[in-house]
């Protein structure tokens, strides 16, 4: 109930991903992702589970949940991942260049770090954490179509798995 929706909420097929910002391959899914949700615009929506694996994501997930406090998720999501191969060198990241991703994107970036420092956000990350360690998800992206997950990975196995459950 805590994670970020985008698409319906009364959608009858929902994909969890486990997502990190910092992971190539999610960056590398998201397009593909929004093809699925474009094509079935009533049946499916996503909803995105935290995995900080790499380095400094834990701030970056932070930032994106202080858009979401300002109705600016979308777009900070969206203009971080395109930044993502600046600041997210997985040894040594830059969050600086993550930062002027979500203010270019729209973000009050007071506001934003006030919101980054709030208890529940530690809260909601111990949460995803605790879920996706159940769940022995231990790679990002790691989808689930209505609570089945996928029976390997890859874009055709994930669309297959949509169009079976729509």
């Amino acid at each position: 109930m805590h994670s970020p929706v985008l698409g319906p909420q009364d959608a009858p097929v929902t994909i969890v991903e486990f997502f990190d910002p910092a992971c190539e391959t999610c960056r590398a899914f998201y397009p593909f992702v929004k093809d699925l949700m474009r094509q079935y615009p009533s049946q499916v929506r996503l909803v995105i589970r935290y995995a900080p694996f790499h380095k400094g994501s834990d701030e970056v997930i932070k930032l994106l949940e202080s858009a979401r406090r300002q109705d600016k998720y979308l777009a900070v999501l969206e203009s971080v991942l395109a930044a993502q191969p600046q600041w997210a060198d997985h040894g040594n990241p830059n969050l600086q260049f993550a930062y002027q991703a979500a203010e270019q994107a729209g973000l009050d970036m007071a506001r934003a770090r006030a919101d980054m420092a709030v208890p529940a956000l530690d809260a909601l990350l111990r949460q995803d954490v605790q879920d996706l360690t159940a769940l022995k998800a231990n790679k990002t992206p790691t989808f689930f179509v209505n609570g089945r997950p996928l029976p390997s990975f890859g874009q055709k196995q994930l669309a297959d798995l949509v169009s079976e459950e729509v």
